[in-house]
């Protein structure tokens, strides 16, 4: 019998390591977002593989800026980033108010983007490539955006314990998200 299981290491990157792998990257986020691609106004909405390079190269300049890479046999099938941020800078002034006071006050880290060929979800690589950025960046309490629409990536969200906190849109005419969040318990896991 031939043993067809094959390991997936996720290997950790710095800022200065990143910009050779923007394309790896946005190639990834594309397989694993098809149905943003080739929509018309995703680009403008900030839902696009260019839209991801500016974003990745602005948030590069972010202390503390992670990024994970999940390889099967050498072959990049996932990734995550993160960094850590203020509260004020990731929730806004409309909705700072409206996260639990932990949220605001111990180490936030803004969960980015967290993506999986779909060939290879549903193996856990995306909970491990949460797990390596919750392990790198050490906060209290993790926050992401995720479209209402993205059911795969709210039920992995759900299964790692993300709760929603409210809607949130990055510009006044942008699509509207839903703002998640995650209280680390004292370990450095997510509670039960």
């Amino acid at each position: 019998m031939t043993n067809t299981r094959t390991d997936v290491v996720i290997r950790t990157y710095g800022p200065g390591e990143v910009p050779p792998l923007m394309d790896v990257v946005a190639d990834i986020w594309a397989d694993a977002h098809p149905e943003l691609v080739d929509t018309p106004g995703a680009e403008t909405a900030g839902l696009s593989v260019p839209a991801l390079h500016q974003q990745i190269t602005g948030h590069l300049k972010k202390t503390g800026f992670t990024l994970v890479v999940a390889y099967a046999d050498g072959t990049p099938v996932g990734f995550g980033y993160a960094f850590p941020c203020s509260a004020a800078y990731w929730f806004g002034p409309g909705l700072i108010d409206q996260v639990p006071e932990g949220a605001r006050t111990e180490r936030l880290m803004g969960l980015c983007e967290l993506a999986v060929r779909p060939p290879w979800q549903s193996r856990g690589i995306g909970s491990r490539l949460h797990a390596t950025l919750l392990t790198a960046i050490a906060p209290r309490w993790s926050s992401l955006l995720a479209l209402p629409s993205n059911q795969r990536g709210q039920d992995l969200y759900a299964r790692l314990g993300y709760q929603y906190a409210g809607p949130y849109r990055n510009t006044a005419d942008g699509p509207e998200f839903d703002l998640l969040l995650l209280r680390i318990t004292p370990d450095g896991a997510p509670p039960p």
